[in-house]
């Protein structure tokens, strides 16, 4: 049932149900009814219809409006996302091209070995930068994923995307209630695995990923009405330490940590059992 439709039943049913009383009280019940007792079974009549039609109606009305500001919130999530992804597409993007064409022409032009040495390095990590600021001016493009989306519809999400890019397999075991993390922290969440899965992408070569998600016992880390949660990325790949993921001039673990540290989690990058890389985030869910 449309808005306008339960905006206009909400306002006739009210005004009907007096005037079906009204005529059947005249024209049926009144040698039976008195006027005293008639004015006071009107409202009592309104009362009970209220109670039994108009308020099923008044929630359908809530849930329309709720949906429609949520459309309206995602509508405009995702035009400021479009506009930064071409604020990042027209200025850095194109800054850091017009860098690597100058570093190719400086090339072609100088002879010494130790500059043509430190442009090469710069090259490389121009490349690399603008690797990561294509890959961010990607992920803009995409439709936000809402905090009020089902929790594994989400993961599934997520994962769909990087098949569809990368080709690599990924299966999902996730056993953390919904109800777990806040609004926030699911958006946070969520924009650290969706980092993991494209280091993954970018860097490990791998041909499947595992992502597992779940609820800690109390005494791993829970306290009061908090309940602890683990999320973990696994790939089979070929795998790296920490520090030298850091060193690969990539920002995508930087920024999985600034995440995680602003959310008070614990984020930690560790050596698969056989091969391959594991992301460990581990924290706090919302108070209950």
């Amino acid at each position: 049932m449309s808005y306008k439709w339960l905006k206009w039943l909400i306002l006739w049913i009210p005004t009907v149900t007096i005037g079906l009383w009204e005529y059947i009280r005249h024209a049926v019940l009144l040698p039976y009814v008195s006027m005293e007792l008639g004015n006071i079974l009107a409202p009592a009549l309104v009362f009970v219809v209220t109670l039994t039609l108009l308020r099923g109606l008044f929630a359908k009305l809530e849930q329309t409006q709720d949906s429609l500001h949520r459309e309206r919130v995602a509508k405009a999530a995702f035009e400021e996302r479009e506009q930064l992804a071409r604020e990042l597409h027209d200025g850095i993007s194109q800054s850091l091209f017009m860098l690597s064409v100058k570093l190719d022409r400086l090339e072609r032009e100088t002879a010494d070995p130790k500059a043509l040495a430190t442009a090469e390095e710069i090259k490389t990590t121009v490349r690399r930068v603008y690797d990561d600021v294509r890959q961010q001016v990607e992920s803009l493009h995409h439709t936000p994923l809402p905090a009020m989306q089902p929790w594994l519809q989400s993961i599934h999400h997520l994962t769909a995307e990087m098949e569809q890019a990368s080709g690599i397999q990924s299966s999902v075991d996730w056993k953390l209630n919904e109800d777990v993390l806040s609004p926030k922290q699911k958006v946070e969440l969520l924009a650290i695995m969706r980092e993991a899965l494209m280091n993954v992408q970018k860097h490990a070569r791998a041909e499947r990923v595992v992502v597992r998600g779940g609820q800690l016992p109390l005494s791993a880390g829970s306290a009061g009405d908090e309940a602890a949660f683990y999320c973990q990325i696994e790939d089979d790949g070929i795998g790296a330490s920490s520090n030298g993921l850091d060193k690969q001039g990539t920002y995508g673990l930087k920024m999985m940590r600034a995440r995680a540290d602003a959310m008070r989690w614990s984020l930690d990058v560790s050596p698969a059992y056989s091969h391959g890389m594991i992301v460990t985030i581990r924290g706090k869910g919302a108070t209950k």
